[in-house]
Formats: C-alpha cells, sequence, structure tokens
C-alpha cells in the first residue's frame, strides 16, 4: 500500500465536507482503511503538491444490510480522513 493512489480512494463532496474546505481550509477523503496518518500526509502532499498541516482519522463500520432471504449482509468498513492545510493552500476538486 506505499502507492499514493491505493491511500486515497475519493475526495468527499458532501454540504459539510464544502463547508470545511470554504471556512476552515480542511478537505475529507475517503482513504485506505490500513492507511495511517504519515501515509495519508504523505500521500497528499505528493498529489496535490500542498502542505498539510494536520490530518484527523475516523473509522467507520459497516452497515448490516438485508440480503433476499433472511440472511444478513455486511457493507464494507471504511476510513475517512479530514486533511488541514497551510493557510493560502487550496485544492480544486471539481
Amino acid at each position: 500500500m506505499n502507492e499514493h493512489f491505493d491511500i486515497i480512494q475519493t475526495a468527499s463532496l458532501t454540504e459539510k465536507a464544502s463547508l470545511l474546505s470554504e471556512k476552515q481550509n480542511k478537505y475529507v477523503f475517503r482513504v485506505a482503511p490500513r492507511a495511517n496518518k504519515i501515509q495519508i500526509k504523505a500521500a497528499i502532499e505528493k498529489l496535490f503538491n500542498k502542505t498539510v498541516v494536520a490530518v484527523n482519522t475516523c473509522n467507520y463500520a459497516g452497515k448490516k444490510k438485508r440480503e433476499r432471504r433472511a440472511d444478513f449482509g455486511r457493507k464494507p468498513h471504511w476510513k475517512k480522513a479530514i486533511v488541514t492545510l497551510k493557510a493560502g493552500d487550496k485544492i480544486d476538486l471539481v
């Protein structure tokens, strides 16, 4: 998992994430569940050429989903990273 493209999966473009990026210069990404903060920081700095000040992470458990029979399935577990950039740096996600 040393590739930067393997660590950063997608950018979150929700209403809350856009407010964070506008007001606090924080960007939200969905990352690989086994990635740590150091790897996430290095990946963002390498992919976007920006200076990262802080990285906050949060693990989410996959929800239970019902299948056709009485069995229950599960969506995959995932991890979210909130990345704070240096003042003056911006990332154009759209």
